[in-house]
């Protein structure tokens, strides 16, 4: 049986002003890191005993800033998964990395030891929006970072661009999708501004004091980027990523798929044997569990055939292709016209979705209200 993996990197060095994911910016000691992976390489352990004959398709580094570390500690845990499950001979093995936190040596080092994906958080190619959204690094780094990782041989590198951000104008936005496109990079991932709370910009916002461009700019960028980038041959595959053919995120693509996964790492979430288990994110916590051999997670949900089914349509409409009718029915043991017969042809006839005799899939319509979409698969 296929798995994902993802192992969570919680540090960074600041925090994005937009960021609510588990991670810490507070200075640590850098033996804390070690630490962390002593417990992490614990925790992998542990699974080998609970899934002794589960064959790894994808590795997935995330954060938190996974590049932050010292390069030798993220090839001990990787060095640790090798070491306890079989892996697909094609294996994915993807690391986050934040342009200000590379250098050639340290990439070198990752490329040599098996990392052979790299997603870039660059964000806008402009200094001053940068500083404005709490990023560490300019677009020189980020340019260097990525000259130097197609130097030394990485073949499979995404970059993350940001819309709708304060002080931000279509025009830059153009000129931060050219600058990607001229990079030569295989996979581009666009993200939305949201305003979470517990974030500076979430108290910003709260406070009348973040100046963001309106719903009419925000859409015009969002039009912009969904028209513009498949001219560029990036292919749309799911609602925010864009790749060019056969560089697909295949981690991301098994969530989507209703996939299994190991989450491991402080906060991270996993989702085998129809059960969701999510890790505390207390660093101290959850080191404290590994080192004492128990599975650290603390949240344990059980995903019924209800949820299961709601679920599976969400994630299915999020990619291009979107919900394939027959591993829908192996899965569920029915016809989704069964259950949503109803529903279907009114989203057809609003121009929402696309309804063939092998896939439902969300027109580009439906993509930009695919929210509006997704509550109508919500079952009584």
């Amino acid at each position: 049986m296929g798995f994902g993996i993802y192992i969570h990197i919680p540090f960074c060095k600041q925090k994005c002003f937009y960021c609510d994911f588990a991670s810490t910016a507070k200075k640590v000691d850098e033996t804390l890191y070690e630490q962390y992976i002593n417990a992490l390489c614990q925790e992998i352990t542990m699974y080998q005993a609970l899934f002794p004959d589960i064959c790894i398709d994808t590795i997935y580094f995330g954060g938190g800033t996974p590049s932050i570390l010292p390069p030798n500690l993220i090839i001990r845990a990787l060095n640790t998964v090798k070491a306890n499950f079989a892996l697909n001979s094609d294996i994915e093995i993807t690391l986050e990395a934040n342009p200000g936190t590379v250098d050639e040596q340290k990439l070198q080092y990752l490329y040599q030891n098996g990392i052979n994906r790299l997603s870039f958080g660059v964000q806008a190619v402009q200094d001053n929006l940068l500083q404005k959204i709490g990023r560490i690094h300019t677009i020189k780094e980020a340019e260097m970072a990525i000259e130097m990782a197609q130097k030394i041989g990485f073949k499979n590198i995404s970059v993350d661009l940001m819309y709708g951000l304060p002080g931000q104008t279509l025009e830059m936005l153009k000129e931060s999708v050219s600058w990607a496109v001229n990079k030569n990079i295989q996979h581009i991932s666009i993200y939305g501004l949201q305003i979470e709370e517990n974030t500076v910009f979430g108290r910003l916002y709260d406070q009348g004091k973040l100046i963001l461009p309106s719903e009419d700019e925000s859409e015009m960028m969002y039009d912009y980027l969904t028209e513009q980038l498949p001219k560029y041959n990036y292919n749309r595959y799911e609602i925010s990523n864009f790749a060019k053919i056969g560089y697909e995120s295949r981690h991301n693509l098994a969530y989507w798929q209703d996939k299994f996964y190991l989450g491991l790492g402080a906060g991270a979430h996993g989702y085998y044997n129809q059960k969701r288990v999510q890790n505390p994110f207390d660093i101290d916590e959850y080191i404290k569990k590994c080192n004492q051999k128990i599975l650290p997670f603390i949240n344990e949900e059980i995903v019924d055939e209800k949820a299961h089914i709601e679920e599976f349509c969400f994630l299915g409409l999020r990619m291009a292709k979107g919900i394939d009718k027959e591993i829908f029915k192996q899965k569920f043991n029915t016809d989704i016209e069964n259950l949503y017969g109803e529903i279907l042809p009114n989203l057809e006839k609003d121009g929402l979705i696309i309804n063939t005799q092998k896939y439902i899939y969300l027109t580009s319509k439906g993509m930009k209200f695919g929210n509006q979409v997704f509550s109508e698969f919500l079952l009584d």
